[in-house]
């Protein structure tokens, strides 16, 4: 959205809003875990998204779908539907009309996909 990388978006957005630490953890791990996954977390959404590939979909409900599934993939602590929870009320929030749902179904989808798979 800023047309920087994310350490220098990072490092802008901290210098110019305070949060406490812990927020600015988890957010720095969202940010950087999202980097390092990107491929991956990519082919899941798009394997999941029926008849829709990445570029066609907004700005904001691409990024909502990349942190869920980073979510997913590496942070265990985090209950599945709690996440969905938050990515739907994301949606509703700064997408459009129809985000919520669209989100709603992809990373259920995905969900089912994650869960089949053998541990």
């Amino acid at each position: 959205m800023t047309q920087r990388n994310a350490e220098e978006a990072l490092a802008f957005f901290w210098s110019n809003f305070v949060f406490d630490e812990e927020a600015r953890s988890f957010s720095e791990l969202l940010v950087r875990g999202v980097m390092e996954h990107y491929d991956e977390i990519n082919d899941l959404v798009e394997k999941h998204a029926e008849h829709w590939k990445m570029s066609r979909m907004t700005w904001i409900d691409r990024n909502i779908l990349r942190i869920a599934v980073f979510e997913f993939l590496c942070c265990g602590d985090i209950p599945s539907k709690v996440t969905i929870n938050e990515a739907v009320e994301l949606g509703k929030r700064f997408g459009s009309e129809d985000s919520g749902a669209f989100v709603n179904g992809i990373l259920d989808r995905i969900t089912q996909h994650l869960s089949a798979l053998p541990e």
